[in-house]
C-alpha cells in the first residue's frame, strides 16, 4: 500500500487496518510518498530514487494499491520506467457533486473499502477468505450509502477513525 497526500494517506492507513483485521497473516507494507518526484529515476530528477532503492521500497513483483490526491495518470507517468509493472493507483476521477467528504473519496474510489477491494483482488491466493472481505466491503458500502442519504453525513465510524482502533467491516 501506498499513498501521496493527506486524505489518500488516511485512507490507505485505513484500509490497512482492515486488511490486517480480516486477514492478519498478511504481510503489508506502507509506503508515504511526500515529494513525488522520489517516483521517478533520479537519472530523470535530481530528488528521484535509484531503481535499487526503489525496488527496496515497491519490489519488483508484489502488486502496490497507491492512493494519490491528483490524477491517476501523472503516478503512472513518473512510475512508467520502474521494474514493477503491478501498481494500481487510486486517485481523482472528477467524480462527485455536493456531498460529504468520504462520500467524494467513494464516488473516486479512492475509500478504505474500495482500496481493499482492489487488494484483494490482487491477491487470489486468498480465496473464499478474499472473496467473503470483498462481500464485506461492498455491504459497508452499501452501508454508506444508506446512512448519508438518511442523515446527511458520514458514517461514525468513518468520521471518527483513528489509526490503532479496531477496523470496521
Amino acid at each position: 500500500m501506498a499513498c501521496c497526500g493527506d486524505t489518500p494517506t488516511l485512507e490507505v492507513l485505513a484500509a490497512t487496518s482492515i486488511l490486517r483485521a480480516h486477514l492478519p497473516a498478511l504481510k503489508i507494507r506502507v509506503i508515504n510518498v511526500v515529494d513525488l518526484m522520489k517516483l521517478q529515476s533520479q537519472s530523470e530528477h535530481p530528488h528521484g530514487l535509484s531503481d535499487a532503492d526503489f525496488d527496496s521500497l515497491f519490489t519488483t513483483d508484489k502488486p502496490v494499491i497507491f492512493g494519490f490526491h491528483g490524477y491517476p495518470s501523472l503516478v503512472h507517468r513518473l512510475t512508467y520506467r520502474r521494474a514493477n509493472r503491478s501498481l494500481h493507483v487510486h486517485g481523482y476521477q472528477e467524480e462527485g457533486t455536493i456531498t460529504t467528504a468520504f462520500d467524494m473519496r467513494v464516488q473516486n474510489k479512492l475509500d478504505r473499502f474500495h482500496l481493499v477491494q482492489n487488494a484483494v483482488d490482487r491477491l487470489p491466493h486468498l480465496g473464499s477468505q478474499g472473496d467473503y472481505l470483498k462481500q464485506t466491503m461492498r455491504d459497508k458500502l452499501i452501508e454508506h450509502k444508506a446512512y448519508i442519504d438518511r442523515h446527511g453525513q458520514d458514517l461514525p465510524e468513518i468520521r471518527s477513525w483513528k489509526w490503532g482502533e479496531k477496523a470496521a467491516g
